[in-house]
């Protein structure tokens, strides 16, 4: 079993009957919603699952987890997805996958918040993995110049054929090398100000519990946020 197996697996223990669960994406929540499907056909663990994008969506529904629009829940219990960086503060980069606006959304909604990763996501600062920041089409190339003129680097999200990639909700993605992330806060804070832009890959002050992978099994990190 692999580190991203292994955390994902684990995560699935934290699954009760009766939860709404929000179903995260990427490569290591694959292997959550494997091993939450798992408990619904072996188990018959009762649960409703919310999804981060469409293809989360398309995978569950092959494991029989039954499924929820996020408008048709009050609120979610737990939510289990993983991260692109995680810093010593447990402050997270996500969106890799190209699905953060969607986590973000399902993430707010949620009583609890569990990141799964393997050590190399684990960072002392934020900033070595590109920021995805989500733009509307229109004026994106004047939001791109913003950000060169401001030193961040950026450079569109593309497909393998060389085109933009544009997301489940049909907007683009521009990535900011940064290398690193000085002051998360407040960049967040001036990216949410910008006219055009939907959504970032900031998620701060929001994760309660980590699952690490490492060759010793996985490790449980409670998160105190005082």
């Amino acid at each position: 079993m692999n580190l991203k197996q292994m955390v994902g697996y684990k995560a699935a223990e934290f699954v009760k009957d009766g939860m709404i669960v929000g179903l995260g994406t990427g490569s290591t929540a694959y292997y959550m919603v494997e091993a939450v499907g798992k408990r619904v056909k072996e188990e018959g663990l009762q649960i409703v699952g919310v999804t981060t994008s469409f293809r989360t969506a398309d995978h569950a529904r092959e494991w029989g987890i039954p499924l929820k629009d996020i408008d048709d829940v009050d609120h979610i219990d737990v939510t289990i997805d993983g991260a692109d960086e995680i810093s010593s503060e447990y402050q997270g980069i996500k969106g890799g996958g190209a699905a953060h606006l969607f986590e973000k959304v399902v993430a707010n909604l949620s009583d609890q918040i569990i990141w799964i990763v393997d050590e190399s996501k684990l960072v002392e600062q934020l900033g070595a993995f590109p920021l995805p920041v989500e733009v509307v089409h229109f004026g994106a190339g004047q939001v791109f110049r913003l950000f060169e003129k401001s030193g961040y680097n950026p450079s569109w999200r593309k497909e393998e054929d060389g085109e933009r990639l544009v997301t489940d909700s049909g907007n683009l993605i521009i990535d900011l090398h940064m290398g690193v992330i000085e002051e998360p806060k407040r960049l967040a804070t001036w990216l949410d100000s910008i006219t055009g832009v939907v959504e970032h890959g900031l998620f701060l002050d929001c994760v309660d519990r980590v699952i690490v992978g490492s060759e010793q099994g996985p490790v449980v990190e409670d998160v105190d946020r005082g």
